[in-house]
């Protein structure tokens, strides 16, 4: 029987030896429609406890419910754009089970009637030659349901049931639309499981993104993943014993909750003990995960058709006009967009891990080269992100205005120097670049009287480096440069004081 205590995992490299991966990946995803799931109370993040709860959300006596057409809509879309088949009929029904956070007692979910279904996704990975390597993820099921309250525990040290004084329940978040994205087991994946289930959730949340239905921000609990694992004798075609590892909030984070389990797993088998199939907890400070409840099978919950709603029948027309308005796969588009671009994979993947795929394209699209908008957005715009401790989009500078300060750069009217004082003042609303180069005096000085005035003041304060020009020695000349650029506060035409340079001392 595995338990969490003197567990010794087993190295990653010897579990691969011994025993072959097998995968499950459920992730909730929470919509962004203006009201929950049945009822009206508002659908928002936030808000003080139990201020956004009705008699329907609460599961009181007599309240019925209504589905949200806009959720429905949502998860036809989802389904379409994971591959899916559309149920032409299919209905909710009520998964029974007890727990502080459920205010019915039942969760109003679909069980055995989805609607949607045999779907897929391409998950890119880096393969072994560096060369990107698709990886193919079948879908079981896309189905709508509503979410539970939230259980804060207080007391203790871990913030978790065991060892709190007390508990509260902030039913805000009960009623919520949420659709569940069910994998089929994911097998062969060998060695990059682990980097298969990050890859899988994180291209996963992008999609979400383009079609919109959701802001799927992890860190607001609108994309919970859940990690189903386990582990068969290698070469043996039947799947061990699972273990559900529950709402794993990173993408980094899935990939450590993966690599842990088949290490945990590896050390029970081999100790010739049995996986319990249960739940278990993520701790992100620790890495670990240690034991929740013993999971229960889908008959134990007592499925039975919800008697107060009546069945989803989507027109087949419907789903062929929502179909219409699907993105562009988010994947895809990376890849066409890396051709149009010409980046390198190398160049491509930290454009993505930036964010800033949509900024560089903006920015393209204003009439900047791909060069050039990627040395921006990614050289200077992320780095003053970072150090502000916000997103690449939230900088304060928009695409336009990355080409407008390009545009004065390709025109001479300032340098790559000087155009990081230009994004000083864009950032501090100060105007255009245009207007912020005028007002801070930051154009480019190519006049040849200011120009040579400084540069023979730099060849009488380095007659050295002079003899050296005359001598033939022409590469010295970035010392001259150099010294008439900090005169002039890196607003000389550095081509031009070279000519004269040349000119005075060849």
């Amino acid at each position: 029987m595995s338990t969490d205590t003197d567990v010794t995992l087993v190295p990653f490299d010897d579990v691969l030896a011994a025993y072959d991966p097998a995968l499950g990946l459920e992730v909730h995803v929470e919509l962004n429609t203006n009201t929950k799931m049945f009822c009206g109370c508002p659908a928002v993040f936030g808000g003080d406890p139990n201020t956004q709860v009705c008699p329907t959300c609460l599961g009181l006596p007599g309240a019925m419910p209504v589905v949200n057409g806009k959720a429905v809509e949502s998860a036809i879309r989802i389904g379409l754009a994971l591959n899916c088949e559309i149920a032409e009929w299919c209905r909710f029904a009520r998964k029974n089970y007890f727990y502080p956070d459920m205010p019915k007692n039942f969760q109003t979910s679909q069980y055995d009637e989805p609607i949607a279904f045999d779907g897929w996704m391409d998950v890119s990975i880096p393969g072994d030659d560096g060369e990107v390597e698709t990886f193919r993820v079948e879908i079981e099921r896309a189905h709508m349901e509503e979410d539970t309250g939230k259980s804060l525990h207080v007391g203790g040290a871990t913030g978790r049931i065991h060892g709190a004084d007390y508990s509260l329940v902030d039913y805000n978040r009960a009623g919520i639309p949420l659709i569940e994205i069910v994998t089929k087991p994911i097998v062969g994946a060998g060695e990059k499981a682990p980097l298969v289930a990050r890859e899988y959730v994180k291209q996963l949340r992008d999609l979400i993104v383009a079609l919109g239905v959701s802001e799927a921000r992890m860190d607001q609990g609108n994309l919970r993943a859940d990690v189903n694992l386990s582990l068969a004798p290698r070469g043996s075609d039947v799947l061990g014993t699972r273990t559900e590892t529950k709402n794993v909030n990173s993408f980094r984070s899935v990939e450590r909750a993966v690599r842990y389990e088949m290490g945990r797993h590896a050390a029970v088998l081999n100790a010739g003990d049995s996986i319990l199939q249960e739940t278990r907890h993520w701790h992100e400070d620790t890495g670990i995960t240690t034991s929740g409840r013993e999971k229960s099978d889908a008959e134990d919950y007592r499925y039975f058709p919800e008697p107060d709603l009546v069945p989803v029948a989507p027109s087949r027309e419907w789903v062929e006009e929502l179909r219409a308005t699907l993105p562009e796969n988010p994947t895809q588009k990376r890849a066409r967009l890396q051709a149009e671009w010409g980046y390198t994979d190398l160049e491509m993947r930290d454009v993505v891990a930036a964010g800033a795929v949509e900024p560089i394209e903006a920015t393209v699209a204003a009439g900047t080269t791909p060069q050039a908008a990627r040395k921006w957005w990614l050289a200077e715009l992320a780095r003053r992100a970072n150090d502000a401790g916000v997103e690449l989009t939230e900088v304060g500078v928009t695409p336009q205005q990355v080409a407008d300060v390009q545009a004065l750069v390709e025109a001479g009217t300032i340098n790559d120097k000087l155009a990081r004082q230009v994004f000083d003042g864009l950032i501090a609303g100060e105007g255009t670049a245009a207007e912020i180069v005028e007002a801070r005096g930051l154009a480019v000085v190519s006049d040849d009287g200011a120009l040579g005035a400084a540069v023979d003041a730099a060849i009488e304060a380095n007659p050295d480096v002079a003899a050296k020009i005359r001598d033939g020695k022409h590469a010295a000349a970035g010392a001259l440069i150099g010294a008439v650029m900090k005169e002039m506060r890196g607003q000389a035409d550095a081509a031009r004081v070279r000519e004269l340079i040349l000119e005075k001392l060849a």
